[in-house]
């Protein structure tokens, strides 16, 4: 048997994914979890042979949750099942697919990774719209602005908000775009709330 763990902050795709695996003869679901951190407490109890993961959860993101796995569970194989498309800068994981991967390309990765070491990865990436997903890549100032962007403040009353000069949100716009190779407002906005940076 497969012992497999689901850990997504989405309660249908959890659900929706949960009665899917069960219906395999070779695999069983220890556990179903929308928080990375419950999920690593019930893992030290339930060890599984696989973990299937999304990168943008709140409180702790899929990169994160993927590194602690990696250091204090390395036998763990994972699969992270992901929305978007680029799977750039995701170390230390056996497979990375779409939400909307069929059935049958699931289940066969599935076995793939667990029974064969095998790595299965989306083919057609995004090379133009690369996320960096690392969260941890933003100082708390930055994390900060975002959020003040978000609720569609101005550069001016940001920087009064703040007090801090015009010119350093400025800088701290620039450096932001930069970090999340994001062009405009809309692109950002996208962004950090895929990196759980906002609601």
């Amino acid at each position: 048997m497969i012992k497999i763990v689901i850990v997504d902050d989405h309660q249908m795709f959890l659900e929706g994914m949960s009665s899917v695996l069960s219906q395999q003869e070779n695999i069983e679901v220890l556990f179903t979890e929308n928080s990375a951190k419950a999920a690593l407490k019930k893992i030290k109890i339930q060890i599984p042979d696989l973990i299937i993961t999304d990168i943008s959860m709140p409180e702790m993101n899929g990169i994160e949750f993927i590194k602690i796995l990696n250091k204090d569970f390395p036998n763990i194989k994972i699969l992270v099942l992901s929305m978007h498309k680029s799977h750039n800068h995701i170390d230390g994981i056996d497979g990375y697919l779409l939400k909307e991967t069929d059935k049958e390309d699931l289940i066969e990765a599935i076995n793939g990774i667990v029974t064969h070491a095998k790595k299965y990865f989306i083919d057609n990436l995004s090379k133009d719209n690369d996320f960096i997903f690392k969260k941890t890549i933003l100082s708390n100032r930055e994390k900060e602005i975002i959020k003040l962007i978000a609720q569609e403040y101005t550069t001016e009353e940001i920087a009064d908000k703040l007090f801090i000069s015009k010119h350093t949100i400025e800088s701290h716009r620039k450096n932001i775009f930069y970090k999340l190779q994001v062009k405009n407002i809309a692109g950002l906005i996208k962004v950090a709330m895929y990196l759980g940076v906002i609601d």
